[in-house]
């Protein structure tokens, strides 16, 4: 388990070409080091035996792994698919939004254009997140995993309503019990009609500035053991088009933005951002 006080470490995954240098150096270390952010890609570092043996180590010893997807480089792909799997937290990069797989979409990424100013504010945005994550997690003992978000499409001759599934894994990762969970809240900007278990989730105005409404989520379980895991699932409904309003009805909608998951624990409060980016769409019987 880290120690509260102990400096975030950022892993660097990128192609070996000095095309990348002044994204890494301005684009990516430098907003680092700005947040007290310690980033390092594995040619900036002193060590013994092979490189790939290096690069397996220093992401299991990360606790964000940046990977710039350009190019679609299969050594950076296939070191984060190393890194997921071993559910670090990842920032994705890229010049074309092409180069990220469709199944990594929903995954938190930047798309800089050849921007280097422009991924360097993103990354500050990201890297202040990611950073607050990383605290949640050491102060909590709980990390929040996103396993998925799968939309669907339910349409009349009158009205689509889409229909979002939520799988969220709670994991403690440490070798002591969790902080106890006292209750936990669903953050939107729009309003949505949460269910869970079946049933109705009670909502109220939101208590935080940049969302609209919370509900309350029933948890599993009040404490996560040493190693233990728990999931939250859930569905929101949301009527997206009405025909007689005049929308013309479609066969599928975009469903994009953040949420926020807030456990409310006695050892305080923990925020976990959640970004949507989906297509609800009818499947055929």
């Amino acid at each position: 388990m880290h120690n509260p006080t102990e400096t975030t470490f950022a892993f660097v995954l990128m192609p070996f070409s000095s095309d990348f240098d002044d994204i890494y150096r301005l684009g990516i270390k430098d907003p680092a080091d700005d947040l007290g952010i310690r980033a390092e890609r594995v040619d900036e570092q002193l060590f013994a035996g092979g490189i790939l043996d290096r690069i397996y180590r220093q992401i299991e010893a990360a606790d964000i792994v940046i990977a710039d997807m350009s190019g679609r480089n299969p050594n950076v792909f296939y070191e984060v698919g190393y890194a997921h799997a071993k559910d670090k937290l990842c920032l994705l990069l890229t010049r074309d939004v092409a180069d990220i797989p469709f199944d990594l979409k929903d995954r938190r990424h930047i798309v800089y254009e050849g921007s280097i100013q422009f991924l360097r504010e993103q990354m500050i945005e990201n890297l202040a997140w990611a950073r607050n994550e990383i605290e949640n997690i050491r102060r909590s003992r709980i990390r929040v995993q996103v396993q998925e978000i799968r939309g669907d499409l339910e349409r009349t001759d009158w009205s689509a309503t889409a229909k979002i599934t939520f799988r969220i894994d709670l994991h403690n990762d440490s070798d002591l019990p969790s902080a106890e969970i006292e209750s936990v809240y669903f953050y939107t900007g729009h309003k949505w009609r949460i269910r869970q278990d079946e049933r109705d989730s009670p909502s109220t105005e939101s208590d935080v500035p940049q969302y609209k409404w919370r509900y309350f989520l029933t948890c599993p379980v009040k404490r996560l053991q040493r190693t233990g895991w728990a999931q939250l699932r859930f569905e929101a409904r949301r009527i997206v088009a009405f025909k007689s309003r005049g929308d013309a009805l479609q066969d599928s909608y975009q469903v994009t933005g953040r949420s926020m998951i807030r456990l409310v624990t006695d050892n305080g409060m923990f925020d976990y951002e959640i970004s949507i980016d989906t297509v609800a769409d009818e499947v055929p019987f």
